[in-house]
């Protein structure tokens, strides 16, 4: 991978040259709009509707709306509030428990690497946090804009995730309903915990795919083969719901055969399939 940034991670007196990568990337299928007449993909002009005229990218200025209908602009230079080195020197705020942060806070991630001769102060740095079992909140700034961050340790690398400021968050006290009164009896939550436990496993992410990118991938192989697209019927069967109890108790049963089928191997899964579809049959 490209480093897509060359900086400095500082605490204390400590100076940790690092490089950093993108961890992540989108998947998602892209589509241009196209003219239906003629295939040909749409253009966007910069249009002025007081001028009716065409604008040019040199000619457009930043603005800020401080009332409906009044701005008032910026220029580059009034943007670029950043000096010295503080754009590419990464400083370590604080040290904290990492379960201490919710992950709402998070926004994008990245990941460090060691820069030109930082080898050893790298991996002193990523070791320490790895065993104090602490994350740093640091500062960043990337693509002119300054960031909280949050660094840890991830494998043998240090992972970052760029952060939303308090103030960026919507509190959970704000959802309508939330938390609420309700009756709920203690065997209902039991039954609720044990259905939690029986779904329970280690997390794998690789197990989990895009169903619809994976759905469209296959229609747009096909479309370019020149094939009919043909939509595969889903049958699905569901029994009407008694009652909260009944439910619950029926979706813990049906964790549990499905806990039993992937164990058992693909004939007994089969044989148990087909017992299910003689009692609907009756």
């Amino acid at each position: 991978m490209r480093p897509l940034w060359k900086g400095a991670i500082t605490f204390g007196l400590i100076f940790v040259p690092v490089k950093l990568f993108a961890a992540t990337e989108k998947k998602d299928i892209k589509f241009n709009y196209l003219h239906e007449k003629c295939s040909t993909p749409v253009r966007y002009k910069r249009y002025c509707p007081y001028c009716e005229t065409e604008v040019q990218m040199e000619d457009i200025v930043r603005g800020y709306e401080y009332e409906k209908g009044r701005y008032i602009t910026m220029s580059d230079e009034e943007l670029d509030m950043k000096t010295g080195d503080k754009n590419r020197n990464v400083e370590i705020l604080d040290f904290v428990d990492l379960s201490q942060i919710d992950p709402v806070y998070y926004d994008r991630s990245y990941y460090f690497g060691p820069g030109e001769g930082g080898q050893k102060v790298y991996e002193l740095l990523r070791r320490s946090m790895e065993q104090t079992k602490r994350a740093a909140i640091a500062r960043i700034t990337l693509r002119s804009r300054e960031s909280m961050a949050v660094i840890r340790p991830a494998e043998k690398a240090l992972i970052m995730e760029t952060m939303f400021y308090a103030d960026e968050v919507r509190p959970p006290t704000r959802i309508e309903g939330a938390g609420g009164a309700t009756n709920l009896h203690d065997t209902e939550i039991e039954m609720a915990v044990n259905l939690i436990n029986s779904l329970s496993m280690e997390f794998k992410p690789e197990k989990y795919t895009s169903g619809y990118r994976e759905a469209l991938h296959e229609r747009i192989q096909a479309k370019i083969a020149g094939e009919a697209v043909v939509e595969k019927p889903v049958i699905q069967e569901t029994g009407n719901v008694v009652d909260l109890m009944t439910a619950l108790k029926a979706s813990i049963d049906l964790a549990k055969e499905q806990r039993g089928q992937k164990r058992a191997g693909p004939k007994t899964a089969k044989s148990a399939k087909a017992k299910r579809e003689r009692k609907v049959a009756k």
